[in-house]
C-alpha cells in the first residue's frame, strides 16, 4: 500500500466493507495503514468506525483493532480513548473474553506511561478476577508477565525476576513456545546485566535457543536466532571467555538476515571489535571496527540516496507538466463533452437530494404525528391517575370518618358499659385486683377515645390546619408518651379547604410512621408559609434508616400514598436519614 493513500480509495473500501459486513476487510485495511505508519488514513479510518452503529456486536472489534494501531503511533490519548470504547462495547455485547483482552491493553498502556496518575489498578484487579473465575492460564501468565516487566522497567529485578518466572510457569502449561523465549530472554538479561552472573545468563539462553529450535516456526526465525547468538556473544565476553564469545559471534555474522538489517550487524561488528580489543589482537579489531564504520556509512548512504530520490521525483513532475502542457489542445477537444456529463450528473444528484429531502420530510411529519400522539395519550393517562388520587382521597377521609364514629359510638359505649358492671362488682372480690382491672380498663377506654379522635382529627378541625396538628399533636403524645412539637411560621391566614384536609393526613401518615418504626421519643413538626409554597418538615430521634433502601415507592412505610397526594398537589418530597441519627422528611408545596 504506498504511503500516499487516497482518501476516495480508503472511504470506499471502508462503505463496501461495512455493506456487505465484512469485518474482517476493515480490520485486515487498519493493520495495513498501521505498518505503513499512515496517520491521515488511519484518522479516516476512525470517522468510519464512528458511524457504525453501536448495537452492532462488531464494532468493539474495530474500536480495539483501532486502539492498537493508535497505541502503535505513538498516539496513547487517542489509544486511551478507543480502548475504552471497545470496552463500553465489548461489555454491552457480554463478549467476555474480549472485555479481558480490552483491560489487559488499557492497564499495558497505563503502567507504560510514566509519571502519570491513574487507577489502572482497577483493570489489572477486572482481569485477575476474570482469569481466576474461569481459570485462564493465558491471562494469568499475561498478568504475571506485565507486572515482570513493570519491576523490570523500575529497575526492581528481584521483583521483576520473581513474576517472569511465575509468568513461565503459566506458559509452559500452556506449551507456548514464542511467549517462553521471550521471558527467558528477559530473564537472562537480568542475570548478565544486573546480578552480573554470566553463568545463569548463558544456561537461560541456551534454554531459550534450545526451544527456537523445537518451535517449527523457529527454525526460519533467523532474526531471534541471531539475537540469542549475540547474547551469548556478550555474556561469554563478560565472563572473559574470548574464544567461546567469538564463537558465537560469528555463527550470529554467518546468519543471511535481510538486506536492511543493518544496524543489527553493526551492534555485532561493534561487539567482535570490542572482544578483540581485550585479546589485544588490534588486526582483527581494526578489521571489524573498518566493517561497522562501513554499515555507518551505508546507514548515511541510504539517506543520501533518499534525498537523491525525492530530487528525481521533482524533476520527473516538472517533465509531467511540459507533457501536461502538449496535452493540452487533446484536452480541449474533449471540454464540452466532460462538461455536458458534469452537468447530467448534477442534475441527477441534485433530484436524488430532493427526493431523498421529501422523503425525510415525510417521515419527520409521521415521527412528529406519532410523538403528538404519545402526548395526548400520556396527557390521558395522567388525568385519570389524578382522579383516581382524588377518588382515593375521598374513600379515605370517608372510610377514617366511619372508623372514628365505630370506635367512639359503638367500642366506646361497649367499653363503658363493661367498666359499669365492672364496677358494680366493688367490693365483692379482691380489692387490689379489683383496682388494678379497672385502670386497665379506663387506659383501654382513653386508647379507643384517643384513637377515634386522631382519626377524626382532621375533619372535625374547622380552626384551620394549625390548630388540627396541634390537636392531633397532643392527643398523640398523651396516648403513646412521645413528645411532639409544632413549630409554625407565617401560618396566620386559612388555606383552602381540601389543601387543608390533604396536608393534614400527609402530616398525620408521617407521624404514625415515626411512631410505628422509628422507636423516637421526640418529633418536631415545622410548617413555614412562604407566600408561595408550604414547607413541611417532620424529624424524629428515632433509629433511622437507609434511603436507598426504602424509597418513595415503598409500600412498607406508607411512604407511597403519601408521594401520590404531595405529587397531585405538585409538590416534591426529599428523605434524609442515617441509621441510629434519626430521619428528616422534606415536603413543598406550591401555593
Amino acid at each position: 500500500m504506498n504511503k500516499i493513500f487516497s482518501s476516495t480509495t480508503l472511504l470506499f473500501l471502508l462503505l463496501t466493507a461495512l455493506c456487505f459486513g465484512q469485518e474482517q476487510n476493515l480490520l485486515h485495511t487498519l493493520d495495513s495503514l498501521k505498518k505503513n505508519e499512515n496517520y491521515e488514513a488511519i484518522i479516516q479510518y476512525r470517522k468510519t468506525i464512528d458511524n457504525i452503529p453501536s448495537k452492532s456486536p462488531a464494532k468493539g472489534s474495530y474500536q480495539l483493532a483501532l486502539a492498537k494501531a493508535y497505541n502503535n503511533s505513538n498516539k496513547e490519548d487517542s489509544a486511551f480513548l478507543y480502548f475504552k470504547k471497545a470496552l463500553k462495547s465489548f461489555t454491552l455485547h457480554q463478549q467476555e473474553e474480549r472485555i479481558a483482552e480490552t483491560n489487559y491493553e488499557i492497564y499495558s498502556l497505563l503502567d507504560s506511561q510514566k509519571n502519570l496518575e491513574s487507577n489502572k489498578e482497577m483493570y489489572l484487579n477486572n482481569l485477575i478476577e476474570y482469569a481466576q473465575e474461569h481459570k485462564s492460564d493465558k491471562w494469568l501468565g499475561a498478568i504475571a508477565n506485565q507486572k515482570a516487566i513493570s519491576f523490570h522497567n523500575a529497575q526492581e529485578v528481584d521483583s521483576a525476576k520473581h513474576y517472569y518466572n511465575k509468568a513461565l510457569s503459566y506458559f509452559r502449561d500452556m506449551d507456548s513456545t514464542k511467549i517462553q523465549i521471550g521471558i527467558l530472554s528477559n530473564l537472562a538479561a537480568i542475570h548478565g546485566k544486573v546480578y552480573k552472573d554470566q553463568d545463569s545468563a548463558i544456561i537461560i539462553t541456551k534454554a531459550a535457543l534450545k526451544l527456537l529450535d523445537q518451535d517449527p516456526t523457529g527454525k526460519k526465525n533467523l532474526n531471534y536466532r541471531f539475537a540469542f547468538c549475540n547474547n551469548l556473544g556478550n555474556y561469554y565476553r563478560r565472563a572473559e571467555n574470548y574464544p567461546k564469545a567469538l564463537e558465537y559471534y560469528r555463527m550470529a555474522e554467518n546468519m543471511d538476515l535481510s538486506k536492511q538489517a543493518h544496524k543489527y550487524y553493526l551492534t555485532l561488528y561493534k561487539n567482535i571489535d570490542s572482544t578483540y580489543v581485550e585479546l589485544n589482537d588490534f588486526k582483527n579489531a581494526h578489521k571489524y571496527f573498518s566493517k561497522s564504520d562501513s554499515i555507518e556509512k551505508v546507514i548515511n548512504l541510504k539517506d543520501q540516496n533518499a534525498s537523491i530520490t525525492e530530487v528525481e521525483a521533482r524533476y520527473e513532475n516538472e517533465k509531467l507538466r511540459a507533457d501536461n502542457l502538449e496535452a493540452e489542445a487533446a484536452r480541449k477537444r474533449n471540454r464540452n463533452l466532460s462538461i455536458l456529463a458534469t452537468v447530467l450528473l448534477i442534475s441527477v444528484a441534485i433530484v436524488s437530494f430532493l427526493i431523498q429531502k421529501n422523503t425525510r420530510r415525510k417521515q419527520k411529519l409521521a415521527e412528529n404525528e406519532k410523538e403528538l400522539q404519545t402526548q395526548k395519550l400520556a396527557t390521558v393517562l395522567k388525568e385519570q391517575e389524578l382522579k383516581a388520587i382524588d377518588a382515593m382521597i375521598e374513600g379515605q377521609e370517608k372510610e377514617r370518618l366511619r372508623i372514628a364514629n365505630d370506635l367512639h359510638d359503638d367500642l366506646g359505649g361497649l367499653m363503658a358499659n363493661v367498666k359499669l358492671h365492672f364496677n358494680s362488682l366493688n367490693g365483692h372480690q379482691n380489692q387490689e385486683l379489683f383496682e388494678r382491672t379497672n385502670t386497665l380498663i379506663d387506659e383501654a377506654y382513653n386508647k379507643v377515645r384517643s384513637i377515634a379522635h386522631a382519626k377524626n382529627s382532621g375533619v372535625i378541625a374547622k380552626q384551620g390546619l394549625l390548630k388540627a396538628v396541634q390537636q392531633m399533636a397532643d392527643k398523640i403524645s398523651y396516648a403513646n408518651k412521645i413528645s411532639i412539637e409544632v413549630i409554625d411560621h407565617g401560618l396566620e391566614n386559612r388555606l383552602e379547604n381540601s389543601l387543608e384536609l390533604t396536608i393534614f393526613r400527609i402530616i398525620q401518615e408521617l407521624t404514625t410512621n415515626v411512631i410505628k418504626h422509628a422507636e423516637a421519643s421526640e418529633i418536631t413538626i415545622h410548617l413555614t408559609n412562604h407566600d408561595d409554597s408550604l414547607n413541611i418538615m417532620v424529624e424524629d430521634n428515632g433509629k433511622g434508616f437507609n434511603p436507598t433502601k426504602i424509597t418513595s415507592k415503598s409500600d412498607g412505610m406508607g411512604l407511597g400514598s403519601i408521594d401520590k397526594r404531595v405529587d397531585h398537589l405538585h409538590g416534591s418530597m426529599a428523605i434524609e436519614s442515617e441509621p441510629k441519627k434519626g430521619t428528616t422528611i422534606i415536603i413543598d408545596i406550591p401555593l
